[in-house]
Order: structure tokens, then C-alpha cells, then sequence
């Protein structure tokens, strides 16, 4: 029997039989695939000709809670496998249910739920009656492919939530609302900051000139750090050849979460001669019969080689490779999300290299970067997952006692943060355990962004070492880290956590001045020429419109400082401010807003918008 879910599991896993109930009352040919409780609701896939509408989901909710006045029981039916294919058919929903029916293993046991005049094959738990759902409300429709894969049929997913309480779902509803005003693709667009072309493919970013801005801050902010640190960067390729992530374990291992490998002319060529069928390729490709190029899913391997281009002395360890490099994954149409989701990413990665001796400073050093990001961009409020092998699967490579070694270093490491953390079992990646920090936002959601990982396996792969002092061949252990992961994704992250208005070291725009008329506008340009002459990112607004419509553009633009301009501002060589950084319109010096300027951006100061 599957285990009990939590009161708030299932109040959602109710919600979505209520939901499924109402369909079939307003659409009797609808069939049904599954709707499970999820962290933030619940959901329920329909295979039906008729396209829901916002139109239905009102309807759909008005019928559940019709349902729920009714006050239906949840039953609970234990039942053979042979009553459950009869049970099946008998209520109309053989095209999918049965599919479901067969997943379940021979000797457990088998259950269906009823509530009213419906019946669903269900492992449960529900709540006793429909009245326990007190607070739902329907969100959405997507499309979903039947069992996640896009070669089966599109269904319709209807979204819903569900809560305790009318307050706790009203609360929720409000944060959505929020999130839906900081959606990353929503505030990038309108800031002009990165554009997705269908022409150029799906899930492949391009940075316009002001996202570019906010990318190289942060390169540059994370490269000062790396300097501090003794890290020196490397450059490497797009593609590598298939042999090097034969090694790795990343082809065939993983060849569904990666782009199809680039054939060699003369392979091609002589496949093409002989007829082969794709099968034969396949096969080929895979024990390395014939050869061909990948585009990186990694750059580990490549900093593996630069690592063992040359040999190395005890003295020279650990040594710290880093590099923005750019990594390409096949992610499926339906999972892509703009920033956030994407099919090629840059990674601030890095890759240390060192004794066992130095594994625990190596990661401190690299737990405490982490930090120094999350500080620095006010992301002070997150917790640590520690992901680790399940010592029963056969995914994970290597000697068990090294995993032991890397798992008891990384468990060590974790308890100088003093933050919350969490142990899983069996999140590891195939070749060691690692450190992911949960970052939580302004508004409560939470992303998994920085990780630290501990590897013994790769240099044992790669037969990699360096010379110990007696004088004898030693396998370094590596580190891999990447305090913000993807440069897309934490882009799109810091878009939604700052809903666009970002501190002013950051900002596309940093500084706007608006003269009142046209008799200021040499001492405008003249301001605007100071500041760029200092490095600020300024600009001047020059148009015939009125000084409301020119400040409402600078907000809408979400420039964080704007200096307002007169003639007596000109005649005092003062600015009028308008700025996150300061309560009210402060008029001062332009010295002295300058001096103030350059802080905040020499600084990396974290402001709050006012």
C-alpha cells in the first residue's frame, strides 16, 4: 500500500478526483490519463477533441464545488487484477487507465478510489469527503504529452491549488499574481534585455546589448573573486570528439539528455554507400567503431586534459581551472522556459584539482564564493541540499570506499554554514556527491542554483596524477563548482528577484537625465559626458514631452537614478534626484551625486527600491 500522504497531499491529490468528476459531468467523452497532488497544487490530463477554455475552467469550478456541497465519501476498493481491467472498461476509461493498470507490479496491491458517480484506479490517500476541501482554485491549461514523451499523443492539463484555508490560498494566489508581474520573460522583454527566435531554435538565448550589460557584471564580479581566490581561466571548445565523453561516462550513458553526435565527413560518406540503417549508426557510434563530434554537454573532460597536458609535482597543487563555458543539452520543447530552461548555457565552471589533504580547504574556499555571490545580490535567505549515491543503484561509478571519502568531506564541509540542510539519497551525479544551495526570493519561491561537487572517479576515468613527494604517482581528487550554474537561468532568476529593477551596478541603465526645457540642455550634456567619462552607464532624455511623461518612461524603463534638470539647477550646478537610493527628490551637488554614484557601482552596492 502506497504510503499516507500529508493532510495538505491530501487535500490536493481530493481536489484533483473533484476535478475529474466535473469534467466527465460537463464532458462525457472526455478520457482520463492521471492527476496527481504536486508541491504547489495539483493537477489532472484530459484526452478531449474540445479545447478548454477560461470560459470552462469557471464552469469545471462552479461543477466542483457542486461536488463538494455534495459531500462525497472517498471510498477506498481493493480489487484483483482482473476486477480491475472489468472495473476499467465498465466506466469508460480503458485508453489510458489500463496503460496505468499495468504499471503496477505483480503483487501489489491494486485500488481504486470513489467519490460519488466516479471511480478512478488510485493508490490514494483522500481525505473522508469532499467538504474537507475547503479552499481550490483552477489556474491554468498546458498541453502535456502522455507519460512525458513527446512521440505519444498531447493531452490537456488543467492546473488547480488547493489549501487548509481560504487565507492560505488567498495568500498564494497574491504570490503568483507577484511572480506573474516579475515573470523573467515578461520583464525581459519589455527591458529589452534577450530575445528566443524560432528562427534560431528553441531554447537558445540571444542576449541583446542590455542583457549582455548584466551578464558581463556578473563575469566580471565573479572574475575578480576568482583572482582573489588563485584561479586561473582557460578557454576550450564548443564540440570534442565522441572518445573524450566515451570516457567520461557521458556518451551513451546520458545520449538522451544530449544533442545528436556531428559525424565525420568520411563515416558519413562511406554509411551512405553501404545503405546503413540508423540502428547500425547507432551501434557504431557507440563503441566508438566509427568517430564523430559532440557538442559539449560538459566542460569538465576538456579541463581534464588541459590538467594532464603537462605534469605535475605535489607543489603544484590544488590547481584551480575556471572558465565561462558554454554546454549544450537536449532538453524536450515542452520543459523549455525561457531563461530558465534552456538547450545551450554558459556555466561560471571551474574545476580544482588536489590532494585529499587539501579537499576540505578546496571546499570551503568554494562554499564560501558562494556565499560572497548570495550576499552580494541580497539572495541571503537559502538552505543546502547535500545529494548523495544509493548505495543499491547501479547508476554511480567508482570505488565505494572513495564515495565514502568525497560524502564524509562534503558532510563536514556543510556544517560550517550554519544554515538548514537536507541529506538525499541517491540525487548524486554519476560520478560523485555534491553540495546545491536553495536559494529563496523576494517572494518566497525557491531556485536551486550553486553546487559544489566532490569527484574521485573522473581523474580514475581519465588516469589522471601528479608526482607526491615520494616521488611516486598520485590521483588528485576533483572538485567542480559553479557558484551561479547557468549564466541564462540565474539571469532570469535575478530579473524575477529584482522584477527588473536591479541595484545600480547592475542596471542596463544606470543613470537618466531629464533636462525640464530645452535652455538646459548644454548643462545636460554636459552631465551626461561627466558621467560617461567615469564609466556610468548614462543617458539623457532630449525629447519635446513634459517632465511627468519623461519621468513615468524612466520608471517604466526601470532606470534607478534619474537626475532632474532646470535653470536653477544649472545655475547652482545641482541635479534633482530621483533615486532608489534616497527617500524623496534630494537636490545636491552633481559632485556630490557623482561621488555617490560611483559607490554604488564600485561597491556593488545592494539597493532597495523605495
Amino acid at each position: 500500500m502506497k504510503e499516507q500522504m500529508t493532510p495538505l497531499e491530501e487535500i490536493r491529490h481530493s481536489s484533483a478526483h473533484v476535478l475529474a468528476t466535473a469534467v466527465l459531468r460537463l464532458f462525457p467523452e472526455a478520457k482520463l490519463d492521471i492527476g496527481p497532488p504536486t508541491d504547489t497544487g495539483f493537477y489532472y490530463d484530459f484526452d478531449l477533441d474540445h479545447k478548454f477554455t477560461a470560459e470552462d475552467l469557471e464552469k469545471i469550478e462552479s461543477e466542483m464545488k457542486k461536488v463538494i456541497k455534495e459531500n462525497q465519501k472517498f471510498e477506498r476498493v481493493e480489487v484483483s487484477r482482473e476486477q480491475a481491467t472489468q472495473m476499467i472498461q465498465e466506466f469508460g476509461q480503458a485508453e489510458y487507465k489500463l496503460g496505468r493498470l499495468a504499471d503496477i507490479p505483480e503483487g501489489d496491491t491494486i485500488s481504486f478510489y470513489k467519490n460519488g458517480e466516479f471511480l478512478d484506479l488510485c493508490a490514494g490517500t483522500h481525505v473522508a469527503y469532499t467538504k474537507k476541501i475547503k479552499a481550490f482554485k483552477l489556474l491554468s491549461v498546458a498541453g502535456a504529452y502522455h507519460r512525458g514523451d513527446e512521440k505519444n499523443k498531447q493531452l490537456q492539463r488543467i492546473y488547480g491549488t488547493a489549501f487548509p484555508s481560504k487565507e492560505e490560498l488567498a495568500a498564494y494566489l497574491e504570490q503568483l499574481e507577484e511572480a506573474r508581474k516579475r515573470d523573467h520573460r515578461r520583464v525581459g522583454k519589455e527591458m529589452g534585455l534577450f530575445h528566443i527566435d524560432e528562427a534560431v531554435g528553441q531554447g537558445l538565448v540571444l542576449w541583446k546589448p542590455k542583457g549582455a550589460i548584466i551578464r558581463q557584471e556578473l563575469q566580471d564580479f565573479i572574475s575578480e573573486q576568482l583572482i582573489t581566490q588563485g584561479y586561473t581561466q582557460v578557454f576550450t571548445p564548443h564540440i570534442g570528439k565522441l572518445g573524450l565523453y566515451r570516457t567520461s561516462g557521458h556518451f551513451p550513458y546520458y545520449q538522451e539528455s544530449q544533442f545528436a553526435p556531428i559525424i565525420e565527413r568520411d563515416s558519413l560518406a562511406d554509411l551512405a554507400d553501404e545503405n546503413a540503417p540508423c540502428s547500425q549508426l547507432t551501434n557504431k557510434l557507440e563503441t566508438g567503431d566509427i568517430d564523430g563530434f559532440l557538442l559539449k554537454p560538459m566542460n569538465c573532460p576538456m579541463h581534464i586534459k588541459i590538467y594532464d597536458s603537462e605534469p605535475h609535482s605535489y607543489r603544484d597543487l590544488p590547481i584551480r581551472l575556471a572558465e565561462f563555458g558554454t554546454v549544450y543539452r537536449w532538453e524536450q520543447s515542452g520543459e523549455l522556459n525561457g531563461m530558465t530552461r534552456v538547450r545551450g548555457f554558459t556555466q561560471d565552471d571551474a574545476h580544482l584539482f588536489c590532494t585529499e589533504e587539501q579537499l576540505q580547504g578546496e571546499i570551503q574556499g568554494c562554499l564560501d564564493l558562494v556565499k560572497i555571490v548570495f550576499n552580494t545580490l541580497g539572495m541571503e535567505e537559502y538552505s543546502v541540499r547535500v545529494s548523495l549515491r544509493d548505495p543499491n543503484s547501479d547508476k554511480y561509478v567508482g570505488d565505494p570506499k572513495n564515495w565514502d571519502k568525497a560524502e564524509a568531506a562534503l558532510r563536514e564541509a556543510v556544517k560550517t554554514l550554519g544554515v538548514p540542510y537536507v541529506e538525499e539519497e541517491g540525487e548524486a551525479a554519476f560520478y560523485g556527491p555534491k553540495i546545491d544551495f536553495v536559494v529563496k526570493d523576494v517572494i518566497g519561491r525557491e531556485w536551486q542554483l550553486g553546487t559544489v561537487q566532490v569527484d574521485y572517479n573522473l581523474p580514475e576515468r581519465f588516469d589522471i596524477s601528479y608526482t607526491g613527494s615520494d616521488n611516486k604517482p598520485h590521483r588528485p581528487v576533483m572538485v567542480h563548482r559553479a557558484p551561479f550554474g547557468s549564466m541564462e537561468r540565474f539571469c532570469g532568476l535575478l530579473i524575477e528577484h529584482f522584477g527588473g529593477d536591479f541595484p545600480t551596478w547592475l542596471a542596463p541603465e544606470q543613470v537618466r537625465i531629464l533636462p525640464i526645457s530645452d535652455k538646459v540642455r548644454d548643462y545636460a550634456q554636459k552631465l551626461l559626458e561627466e558621467l560617461k567619462a567615469n564609466g556610468v552607464r548614462a543617458a539623457a532624455d532630449f525629447n519635446s514631452d513634459k517632465l511627468g511623461a519623461k519621468i513615468r518612461n524612466a520608471e517604466l524603463d526601470k532606470v534607478p537614478n534619474v537626475l532632474i534638470v532646470g535653470e536653477r539647477e544649472a545655475e547652482e550646478g545641482k541635479v534633482s534626484v530621483r533615486s532608489r537610493f534616497h527617500d524623496g527628490k534630494p537636490t545636491m551637488l552633481f559632485e556630490e551625486f557623482e561621488t555617490e554614484v560611483l559607490q554604488l557601482i564600485n561597491e556593488r552596492v545592494l539597493q532597495i527600491k523605495r
